[in-house]
């Protein structure tokens, strides 16, 4: 059997028994490691509960929408926080692995579906993210022609297709990943056994090419455009019904109106045959930064993890040999991954937390639950209060007849 070459952390590009070995022989003195079985596990714990906490809420008001709030958008967005969630409950295991020394208590079945979940949120959020930029292209730059391709319908179909294909995308490795008993350290890993080199090549440039780059280049392609054509309008953008990512959009049972600052009066653009909000100076200004937070949050969770696993394929292949490379790889290869992790906490905070209509949807929805509680309790309490007003009658009639009986016999007497 060869020995598991990807068996650290998930499916990062070094096992972790090896970087020991590797760390305890190396020449490269000058390079100290990181204490991963500390770090990790703390980092880990903090991702796991502030990303399980918002993608909860997330799915909760999303879930909870109204027939008139299930637009595109939001179908994207329910699937996207439905992978992150799966993969952040999976989240304690590794934290544990970590703790212990890269040892894996939990057996077989646990290790391949935690693998089977990280692997299948790793290409299902990118796809998402990438379906939802794409859309957001189509309802700004093209809001009259994309109308009967936006359609929640087909929206469904497309999240349908994009788990199809991430599962396909996770199969190889959920198939490779085992636990391996490491005689030497004496430690149980989950990891994956490469059959040959073969398979570790096409593996992880499938990783770099469909979980990066592709989706990187689709997205940056949609959001200059959409930038382009924001500028482009001197400030004046018409906005189609239904597509809103933020407070910038309106729900498809608005009326026709017009949003206009109280001084200095600015006309509004209508190029929406149904009518809609526009966006403004302080919105136009709004869109432009969501935008840009959208892609950088992308790029910067997830370009130094494949930077690290370039730098591993360059060393696999005898094209890159020295100490800051091979530290690189034995090091950094577990921060970026979680690093790559928080994506899955911001992505609720990016698409969801910061527009106006979902943190109204938020309110209500908790508003609603504290008066259905509240209702429960005055319920409970009136009947308690009429237990006791029934008691109490009991009693004082009871007493009535004690005293009546007192009475009856001092009378006899």
């Amino acid at each position: 059997m060869a020995v598991p070459d990807d068996s650290a952390l998930l499916n990062s590009t070094f096992s972790p028994y090896n970087v020991t070995a590797m760390v305890n022989s190396s020449s490269c003195t000058d390079w100290p490691p990181v204490p991963m079985t500390e770090i990790i596990p703390s980092i880990y714990s903090v991702i796991c509960v502030l990303g399980i906490i918002a993608n909860t809420l997330a799915v909760c008001v999303l879930a909870h929408a109204s027939a008139s709030r299930r637009t595109v958008a939001n179908t994207f967005m329910l699937n996207l926080c439905v992978s992150d969630l799966l993969f952040l409950l999976s989240l304690p295991l590794w934290a544990v692995y970590y703790s212990q020394g890269y040892n894996w208590p939990f057996g077989r079945i646990a290790c391949k579906i935690s693998g089977a979940l990280h692997n299948l949120n790793l290409y299902a959020s990118i796809f998402f993210i990438t379906c939802m930029s794409m859309d957001r292209y189509l309802a700004l730059v093209h809001p009259l022609r994309s109308q009967s391709a936006r359609d929640p319908r087909r929206a469904k179909l497309m999240c349908i297709l994009v788990w199809v294909l991430a599962c396909a995308c996770s199969a190889p490795a959920v198939a490779l990943r085992d636990v391996h008993y490491i005689e030497v350290w004496d430690v149980e890993v989950c990891g994956i056994s490469f059959p040959d080199h073969t398979w570790y090549r096409s593996m992880v440039w499938m990783k770099v090419l469909l979980g990066f780059l592709l989706p990187m280049i689709i997205i940056s392609c949609c959001y200059c455009a959409i930038g382009r054509h924001l500028l482009s309008g001197s400030g004046l953008i018409r906005v189609q019904k239904g597509s809103h990512y933020g407070s910038t959009f309106k729900s498809s049972g608005s009326q026709d109106s017009c949003s206009k600052p109280e001084r200095p009066p600015t006309p509004c653009v209508n190029t929406s045959p149904r009518g809609g909000r526009p966006v403004e100076g302080r919105g136009l200004e709004r869109v432009l930064w969501t935008v840009a937070a959208v892609v950088l949050a992308f790029f910067l969770c997830w370009f130094p993890f494949h930077c690290v696993t370039f730098i591993d394929i360059l060393m696999k292949e005898n094209l890159l040999d020295s100490c800051w490379a091979d530290w690189t790889i034995q090091n950094l290869t577990p921060l970026t991954l979680c690093l790559g992790f928080s994506n899955s906490t911001i992505n609720p905070v990016l698409y969801c937390f910061i527009g106006n209509h979902f943190r109204g949807r938020l309110g209500a929805l908790s508003k609603g639950l504290c008066v259905r509680l509240k209702t429960r309790e005055e319920d409970h309490s009136q009947k308690r209060g009429s237990f006791s007003t029934r008691l109490s009658s009991f009693s004082r009639k009871l007493s009535d007849l004690k005293e009546l009986a007192i009475v009856e016999a001092s009378g006899h007497a």
